[in-house]
């Protein structure tokens, strides 16, 4: 190991003290290292799946994720409810944003694969290109290219439907793109994914960039995301009112403005635009396909996401499916319920135990009751904002975790399973935004006390307004003195 490595959020005192702790539990130092590490690593990087309809990019995706998930189907503009998938190679993960196979309409190229392709690649680390090796470039293929080149990510080529060595050939006319060398693959077959995972891995970064908090003291970064009209359009048009500081139009074929500078609260925030999908896009089966890549691609921008419900409606699968994607991409979460202000006393009673039931999975992030349209509690946003971005940054000491485990496994063990109980022998808290936590325990720790120890943190140290990630080492038996 060399001098400069990593310890995730431990300073090296701290360091030194806990790999002492590892070393008389019995653990492996390497893998104790490996585990800190990767744990410290914080958001995954991300790699968009990009490509003209009826390539086979999705095919590709679930061979990829080495499962079947995203939508196949012969027919484009499938609506899916996911686009976003977590993979990994070689011991490596990363995350898979696949931009599916969508039939460009009459309006063409700009309107539809572009769309689809930019706000991907907005999202991305690196991108696969994907390209039918046996129909070879088209005219669709070099537009993509041109959006590629404009991003300027690193771009691995797949030369696919090669099921063969006869279609290398073919595979090897695909140079003319400029991309670099295509990588000859049947996405069906499964026949050079290997080679291919391997370029992948060598584009995408160890860590992510960080898309946030770059500059010191620059606007923090919030994404409103929800259903499509839940009201975004609206509570954005209140947030900037007349102190709107600056619209960035940023220019582009296929988009409308993205970024909003806005002075709230005496401070100035950058809130990412998903507020409403393209005018121009008219076929309504594509709709929710566009506004969930939008979402992810936004999501993935941002620092916090403020999630509108619209109350005058049930929650739906689409509000918890929303819920569910901020959460899985760790960002700090405030849910603000919309049109508060419309509601009678029975719908009142019946939504709050709705509340109760359906929105569990985030009961820890700060609610505000608003209304977009007369601006009622608007300034209750900004202090919920305040409160979940301090949670996502909480950090805890290793010594005082270590304090609290032990009180904790004292009062509370993990149940006997086997004849066996296994025990947390001493943790650390590896990174923040999101926090995230290694445990290294004697055994197996079941998901019913995973989750009792995150809600036990949550009461020791706050953590209002942020997922928790809680990642388990068992000790491996290695002849420990005992």
């Amino acid at each position: 190991m060399n001098d400069q490595h990593d310890h995730g959020a431990l300073g090296d005192a701290e360091y030194a003290e806990f790999m002492e702790l590892a070393a008389e539990e019995g653990f492996d130092v390497e893998e104790v290292e490996g585990a800190i590490e990767e744990a410290g690593h914080g958001p995954l990087p991300v790699l968009a799946v990009v490509g003209r309809p009826n390539v086979g990019k999705s095919t590709l995706v679930n061979r990829i994720i080495g499962r079947r998930e995203a939508v196949v189907e012969d027919r484009p503009g499938v609506t899916r409810d996911r686009v976003t998938y977590e993979a990994e190679w070689a011991g490596r993960r990363f995350k898979v944003v696949d931009t599916g196979g969508w039939e460009q309409d009459v309006l063409g190229i700009d309107a539809s694969v572009a769309a689809q392709a930019e706000y991907a690649i907005e999202a991305a680390d690196a991108c696969l290109f994907v390209v039918d090796a046996t129909v070879g470039a088209t005219d669709t293929d070099e537009a993509v290219v041109k959006l590629l080149r404009r991003a300027g990510k690193p771009v691995v080529l797949a030369a696919n439907k090669v099921d063969g060595p006869s279609g290398e050939a073919d595979a090897a006319t695909l140079w003319s793109l400029g991309l670099g060398e295509p990588f000859p693959v049947s996405s069906l077959h499964g026949r050079g994914t290997g080679d291919l995972l391997d370029e992948v891995l060598k584009a995408l970064p160890e860590a992510p960039e960080q898309r946030f908090g770059n500059a010191v003291g620059g606007p923090r970064r919030i994404a409103l995301i929800g259903r499509p009209n839940v009201g975004k359009s609206s509570l954005l048009n209140k947030v900037a009112g007349e102190e709107r500081v600056v619209v960035n139009e940023l220019a582009g074929t296929t988009r409308d403005p993205v970024d909003e500078l806005i002075e709230l609260g005496g401070k100035t925030w950058k809130f990412v635009d998903t507020a409403g999908i393209r005018k121009k896009v008219h076929l309504q089966e594509g709709a929710d396909y566009y506004a969930s890549l939008r979402t992810a691609a936004a999501v993935e921008k941002a620092e916090v996401a403020v999630i509108l419900i619209d109350t005058s409606d049930h929650i739906s699968v689409q509000d918890q499916r929303i819920i569910t994607m901020a959460v899985e991409s760790g960002r700090a979460i405030v849910i603000a319920y919309n049109k508060w202000d419309e509601l009678d006393e029975e719908r009142r009673y019946y939504l709050e135990r709705e509340i109760e039931t359906e929105m569990q999975q985030v009961s820890w992030a700060p609610r505000v009751n608003v209304s977009a349209k007369t601006g009622r509690h608007m300034d209750k946003l900004v202090p919920a904002i305040e409160t979940a971005l301090a949670g996502w940054e909480t950090r805890v000491p290793t010594g005082r975790l270590n304090a609290f485990l032990g009180e904790l496994v004292a009062a509370h063990p993990h149940p006997i399973r086997g004849g066996k109980q296994p025990r947390i022998l001493f943790g650390t808290q590896a990174g923040t935004k999101p926090p995230r936590f290694v445990l290294f325990a004697s055994g197996f720790l079941e998901a019913g006390y995973r989750r009792f120890i995150e809600r036990r943190l949550r009461e020791e140290f706050g953590f209002e307004g942020t997922p928790i990630h809680i990642s388990v080492r068992v000790r491996e038996k290695r002849g420990k003195k005992k």
